[in-house]
This record gives C-alpha cells, sequence and structure tokens, in this order.
C-alpha cells in the first residue's frame, strides 16, 4: 500500500490534470475518464496512488468544465428563452454569480453526500434484487416524471416526441461496434459520441451563427437566499443518489426532478435558473460520491471515473484478494472507501477554490475571443473525439445524435429528455 505522502502527491497531479482538462472547451469528463483507463495501468507509480489521481481528476474536471459551457453555447438574446438556464445568466451578465452558485452547490453536496454515501449504499446493497427487478418501471417513471414537469402542454407533446427519437436512437445505436485509436481495450462504447452529438454538437450549432457580444461579467452578488441556496444544494444530492445508483439518469434529469419542474426554461436571469444552476452542480458533485461508494460497496462503477477505477481492479485481479468495501487496485493494495471520499473531499475542496478564482478570470477571457473560430474549433475537437473513441461509425453516430439534440428547442422542450437514449431502451427490454 503507497504511503499517505505519495497518495497526497498524486492526487494533486490529478487535480492539475482535472484542472486542465476542465478548462479544455469540449471534453466530456466520461471521455477523460476513458483517456485515463488507457494510461492510468502503464503508470509507473503504486496502483493506490494512481487511483487517486484518476479519482482526483475526473473529480475536478466536473467542477471546472461548467466554465468554458457557459459562454460557447451561448445563443442570441432573442433565443434565450430556449436556452439553457446557466447560458441566460450570462447574457444577462451574471456569469460570475453562476460560477459562484455553481462552487456553493458542490461545497454543500459534498458535504451532505459524503455524510450518507455509506449508509445509502449499503441500504442499495440490501434492496439490489428488488432495484434490479423494479428497474424498468423506475425510469418509466422517471421518463413520465419528466413529461409532466414541462409547463405547458405544447413542451409536455414535445417532450414525448424527444423522448421517443431519443430511444429509437438508443435502440439503432447503442450495440454498434465501436472501436477507435483512443479506445482501450476492454472499453469500446458508443456513449462517447452519442452524449457528444445529443448534448455538445447542439449547443454550439446554434451558438455558431449568434450575432452580437457577450455582456460584461460584472455581477457576482448572489440572487438566491441562504435558504434557497441550500434547498437547491440538498435537492441536487437527492437527485445525485438517483444518477449514482439508476443507469441512465444524468445530473440535469436530476435536477429538473429535484426541482419539481424549476429551471431550464424561462426567461433570462430567472430565479429558477440560478437555483437550478446549483442543483446541477450539486447533483454532479453528490454522484461522484456515490458512484465511488456503489463501486465499492456494490462492486458497479457508475460513471466513466469509476469504470477507469475498476480497470485498475481487473489489471490486477491476479494473485489478488479483493477486500470488502474497498476497491483493489492492481497490484492488490486496497483503496478503502474511506481513501476513497478522502481523495474526493481533498480533490473537490482544491476545486472549488480555483473554480472561483481561475474560473472567474477564465470566463473573462473566454468571453473577448473571437467567437465563431472558437465555436468551430470545438465541434471540430467533439467530432474528432467521437472519431477517436468509436472509429469512422462513431463520427456517422455523432453526426446523426447532433441532429437528433437539435430537436428539443425546436419543439418547446427541454433536452433532458434525450436521456431516453439510455433509458428508453432498459423500459422497452432493449
Amino acid at each position: 500500500m503507497a504511503s499517505a505522502t505519495i497518495i497526497l502527491a498524486y492526487a494533486l497531479l490529478g487535480v492539475a490534470l482535472g484542472t486542465l482538462t476542465g478548462l479544455l472547451p469540449g471534453l466530456h469528463v466520461n471521455s477523460v475518464a476513458f483517456l485515463l483507463v488507457g494510461v492510468a495501468p502503464s503508470v509507473d507509480g503504486p496502483p493506490a496512488a494512481v487511483g487517486a489521481a484518476v479519482l482526483a481528476a475526473g473529480v475536478v474536471h466536473t467542477f471546472l468544465s461548467i466554465v468554458p459551457g457557459l459562454v460557447l453555447g451561448v445563443p442570441d438574446a432573442a433565443t434565450a428563452p430556449g436556452a439553457l438556464p446557466g447560458h441566460r445568466l450570462v447574457l444577462a451578465g451574471r456569469g460570475r454569480e453562476a460560477i459562484r452558485l455553481s462552487a456553493l452547490g458542490s461545497g454543500v453536496a459534498l458535504v451532505v453526500a459524503a455524510g450518507v454515501a455509506l449508509p445509502l449504499s449499503r441500504a442499495v446493497a440490501a434492496g439490489r434484487d428488488w432495484l434490479l427487478a423494479a428497474l424498468p418501471v423506475l425510469l418509466a417513471i422517471v421518463a413520465a416524471a419528466l413529461v409532466l414537469a414541462e409547463p405547458t402542454r405544447r413542451s409536455r407533446l414535445g417532450g414525448v416526441l424527444c423522448l421517443a427519437v431519443a430511444t429509437a436512437l438508443g435502440f439503432l445505436t447503442l450495440d454498434l461496434p465501436a472501436q477507435g485509436v483512443l479506445t482501450p481495450e476492454g472499453a469500446a462504447s458508443m456513449l462517447a459520441p452519442i452524449f457528444g452529438g445529443l448534448f455538445g454538437a447542439p449547443v454550439l450549432l446554434d451558438a455558431v451563427d449568434a450575432d452580437g457580444m457577450i455582456p460584461e461579467q460584472d455581477g457576482a452578488t448572489l440572487g438566491l437566499s441562504r435558504t434557497e441556496t441550500l434547498r437547491a444544494a440538498v435537492s441536487g444530492v437527492g437527485g445525485g443518489a438517483l444518477v449514482g445508483y439508476l443507469p441512465g439518469v444524468s445530473a440535469g434529469v436530476a435536477a429538473v426532478l429535484a426541482l419539481g419542474g424549476a429551471g431550464g426554461s424561462g426567461p433570462a436571469g430567472r430565479g429558477s435558473d440560478r437555483a437550478y444552476v446549483v442543483a446541477t452542480s450539486g447533483a454532479d458533485t453528490a454522484t461522484a460520491v456515490f458512484a465511488v461508494a456503489s463501486l465499492a460497496v456494490l462492486g458497479a462503477p457508475r460513471s466513466g471515473v469509476t469504470v477507469a477505477l475498476s480497470s485498475l481492479v481487473a489489471g490486477g485481479s491476479a494473485g489478488t484478494k479483493e477486500v470488502p468495501g474497498s476497491a483493489t487496485t492492481a497490484a492488490g493494495g486496497p483503496l478503502a472507501l474511506p481513501e476513497m471520499l478522502l481523495v474526493i473531499v481533498f480533490a473537490a475542496g482544491l476545486a472549488i477554490a480555483v473554480l472561483v478564482t481561475v474560473g472567474e478570470r477564465y470566463l473573462l477571457v473566454v468571453r473577448r475571443l473571437p467567437r465563431q473560430p472558437l465555436v468551430v474549433a470545438v465541434l471540430a475537437l467533439l467530432l474528432a473525439l467521437a472519431v477517436g473513441f468509436a472509429g469512422a461509425l462513431g463520427g456517422a453516430v455523432f453526426c446523426l445524435a447532433a441532429v437528433v439534440g437539435l430537436l428539443p428547442p425546436r419543439v418547446g422542450a427541454r433536452r433532458v429528455h434525450l436521456m431516453g437514449v439510455l433509458f428508453g431502451p432498459i423500459v422497452l427490454g432493449g
């Protein structure tokens, strides 16, 4: 087992890596995690320390990735009602506030989730057989709740349409063979091109022709009270539990459900947008905690980062005795759940500080760059990653998913219905 000093040093390296990838536009945390899957086993160092670096990088990436996302997908002010909540805050000059709200949501969620992760995972483990049997019904309830959370009859019909089209996309593409130069052995998946196409490319495509400059981001005063912020963050923790234990549920889905449908629609700068940013950030952070607890207690990786950690386990399974409640690393040294949670808390604490300091400065710099060339470059990067992870077929899937991803704002529905690409086939027995 590596010493605490070595683990800390590797965790710091992970923090630095996660900061770099988080601030690089277009990189999804799962893309980073799959890269780490291929690189981690060859890193010269104690497996427990390498695992700490992987975990820290993944956690920090989820914190920092909000910053480029706030600027790159911003549309015209005229189309703001159909934009994402964070983009509407940017259009209202509240980008710095959005960053601080994100940091607060993540910080509160981290404390709450770390306290309940172990007992909750044990409860889920006790009812695991029931959960697996009831999974299609539970996901069908989630899909129905998302549709009912839409504010108007038209948007509910649009939600049903988006859900149906995304489900068809899942049946068509999830089982296609994926083989790319960046794909680690045994980790081939169409998920990278599917999610890049559904949720990354459409926002950027709608921003390519956006006219006008992004306004000055000089508003940093929080528009939510302490009570509202705490409520939204704790709601995000509840949503994060759904993400951590139910396949097919995302942080955006969790936030919409946790806030009773608030956020994700309405005029720029609305209070629900602020709550949505807090809840989504909280759900992202809570998911990182619950996914690690799920790996340790249930042995089930529920995120790209935990897939990378479990690959270290598989890499050293020969002659290795697994320890209950731990993720056993490649050399047989266990990285126990308390140690993984300590790494998460350490990395998240540094990430919050980096988010508020570096993130705000980054936001001010990027908004001054020429938008069209930057957006086109990020689109090209997403396509290149899709091909890198899944080959030429992955590039085609990315383009198809991008077309589907353009649908929600055009039918007045939220983008979260596109998560039907995963839970639709599960509900229908695909």
